[in-house]
């Protein structure tokens, strides 16, 4: 298979080392040159380092024709971004977003990205080997529809079933939904302005 994955990470890293092992054709995507460094000098697939939030970065770099794309950086803003670009812009057939913030992974996964939650996971992980009986959402969320059948969360905020539109502001106010730092990279806002209800989910605050 081709697996684009953006975001160099230790996840991203780890599965790009692993996936090229296996001979599928493997790109991953990082804005710094520095995180590339992860991967073994066995490595055969191509690292690029460019935005993989922009379509053209993406095309350039081979992403046409993919059969899997995976957006595993640290910025839930940037992660479902790049989700729906490769979607609506490149037409990947497989697409993942890693959304660190449970709320935004279950409103995300019902606007049509699939999502891949690490906090659902790592607790259900916990709760299970100490035989506790948490609620917690799934660690993967996989829309009942394709995404481009979902309006999809701009710049403006995100419309939940049953809500009015959720808005999901910068921290300076401006009210995007990212905004780009003096070195290029995508900050990510913290807010919980992003709402949704999840049959047996519970949102577990310290």
């Amino acid at each position: 298979m081709k697996i684009v994955i953006v975001g160099c990470g230790r996840v991203g890293s780890t599965l790009a080392e692993n996936l090229d092992a296996d001979g599928h054709e493997v790109i991953i995507f990082d804005v710094k040159t520095a995180a590339f460094d992860r991967l073994p000098e066995t490595f055969k697939g191509a690292a690029i380092r460019g935005d993989g939030t922009d379509p053209e970065v993406l095309r350039r770099g081979g992403a046409d024709g993919a059969d899997v794309f995976l957006s595993l950086t640290e910025g839930d803003n940037r992660n479902v971004m790049a989700a729906q670009v490769a979607t609506e812009s490149i037409g990947i057939p497989q697409v993942i977003a890693k959304i660190n913030d449970p709320v935004r992974a279950a409103a995300y996964a019902e606007l049509g990205v699939v999502t891949l939650c690490r906090t659902n996971l790592l607790v259900d992980t916990v709760a299970k080997y100490l035989n506790l009986p948490m609620s917690t959402g799934p660690g993967i969320d996989t829309p009942e529809t394709p995404g481009h059948q979902h309006p999809h969360p701009t710049s403006r905020g995100l419309r939940v079933s049953g809500e009015s539109t959720a808005q999901v502001p910068h921290p300076s106010g401006t009210g995007a939904a990212h905004a780009h730092t003096a070195d290029g990279e995508h900050a990510d806002d913290e807010t919980d302005s992003v709402k949704a209800q999840r049959l047996g989910f519970r949102r577990w605050r310290g």
